[in-house]
């Protein structure tokens, strides 16, 4: 069989799709890389938020017409959506062949040539894949720590798809980032619903630090760059192991999702604006050079304009590197899908101008940019990340000078605008 894939959504669910395109590989199927060579299209989809389900919709009825026009044989369907709608996805969509749950996942290769809806329960537990591949580019890669989330945020969706939170156990963590090694790989970044929580189920206390502390060890290791912390179990232990260590990227993806207490009890987040300033100034103080990366939420439910201009005075105040700003989207299953809504309109207001203000923090940023030498990774011979730059979600640099691809090096930002910098190679290894 020939099979084309569609992954949608974030890293975790790409890695996913890298084990189970693995599977099939094993098996003796082909990946092909356009929908009109293939057989079998199997869109792996994102559940998370309305825009990601509409995506996943639009995808569906894109291969069912494909499947019409006689182009391919069968369409298969998996992810996240089938998680959160099951028996109401294969009433939508009764043309798509194979239906089957993320569980369902690990015997792939039997499902695809049967017709029907397949659901299995999440796996209790994690553990190393038996199969895996990457589907990004060779020398970058994610390496998903833990599934599943016991933080319940108000308007997260996560928790009902993804199950209560699982780690995966540290041994095989260490092995899957050591096949990683051999493979190639220069950048692993450790991905989780929440990756300070590593290890609190396992071994009943946070174990993220000690983890690290063991990947480093690993012969041949580029850098580790760490996604997704919580802000109140971010701890001085694990900023000091960033400071000390060359292979940890100074880089922190720590999504905060608001700044005013009201709002952030609202949402049942597990922490008050005074602990987030906490935290960020012991990041900035123990890691000097960190770059923080962060989201935030607009329009959730009962935000007051007060709420909303204290968030933007807390962006201009903490200057973060990179930032996602989302409306908030009513979730069916959530705690705040019932409450009172803010109209879309105040919504859209609050979201353009909080991006306006994120984009003046950048202009100030890139004048401290220009003529500093930051470490970056070369994800072509003339372009690339610096540190501050996650794969496929922050924004990327060119270079003045032709690089080996995959390559981490030393340059001087010589020109910057916006989130586009151009860099000019010092050293490259």
């Amino acid at each position: 069989m020939k099979f084309f894939l569609i992954s949608l959504g974030c890293p975790k669910n790409l890695t996913n799709s890298e084990e189970f395109t693995a599977r099939l590989l094993a098996h003796g199927h082909k990946l092909v890389f356009s929908p009109q060579e293939a057989d079998t299209v199997i869109i792996n989809t994102c559940g998370f938020i309305s825009s990601a389900v509409k995506e996943g919709n639009e995808e569906i009825r894109r291969a069912l017409d494909l499947k019409n026009q006689g182009i391919i044989k069968r369409v298969a369907v998996t992810g996240c959506m089938v998680e959160r709608y099951r028996q109401k996805l294969a009433k939508d969509f009764p043309q798509a062949d194979t239906i089957f749950s993320i569980a369902a996942q690990e015997h792939i290769e039997d499902l695809l040539d049967k017709d029907g809806l397949f659901l299995e329960p999440l796996a209790a537990k994690l553990h190393l894949p038996e199969f895996k591949m990457t589907l990004t580019a060779p020398h970058t890669a994610y390496l998903k720590v833990a599934d599943g989330c016991n933080n319940r945020c108000a308007y997260c969706t996560i928790p009902s798809i993804r199950g209560p939170y699982r780690s995966k156990p540290m041994p095989q963590v260490i092995q899957e980032a050591r096949l990683m090694v051999q493979n190639g790989v220069k950048e692993i970044s450790l991905i989780a619903q929440d990756t300070t929580s590593y290890g609190l189920d396992l071994y009943g206390e946070l174990k993220l630090t000690e983890l690290l502390q063991k990947l480093l060890k690993i012969r041949g290791l580029g850098r580790l760059r760490i996604m997704y912390a919580y802000p109140h179990r971010v701890t001085r232990e694990l900023a000091r192991l960033m400071a000390g260590e060359e292979k940890i990227f100074h880089y922190l993806d720590i999504p905060l999702q608001h700044i005013a207490d009201p709002v952030l009890k609202n949402m049942n987040r597990h922490c008050d604006a005074a602990k987030i300033r906490q935290t960020l100034e012991m990041l900035k103080k123990e890691v000097p050079d960190i770059s923080l990366r962060t989201n935030f939420i607009v329009g959730f439910p009962q935000e007051t304009n007060k709420d909303f201009q204290e968030l933007k005075k807390f962006v201009r105040e903490y200057e973060f590197d990179n930032m996602g700003v989302f409306e908030f989207f009513r979730e069916k299953g959530t705690a705040a899908y019932d409450r009172k809504q803010i109209p879309a309109a105040v919504k859209h207001q609050r979201a353009r101008e909080l991006e306006e203000t994120q984009s003046r923090v950048i202009d100030k940023l890139n004048k401290r940019l220009l003529g500093s030498t930051l470490e970056a990774i070369a994800d072509g011979p003339d372009f690339g990340r610096t540190y501050k730059d996650a794969p496929d979600i922050d924004g990327r640099v060119t270079f003045t000078r032709p690089v080996k691809t995959g390559s981490i090096f030393k340059a001087r930002v010589v020109a910057a605008q916006g989130y586009e910098r151009e860099l000019e190679p010092l050293t490259d290894k």
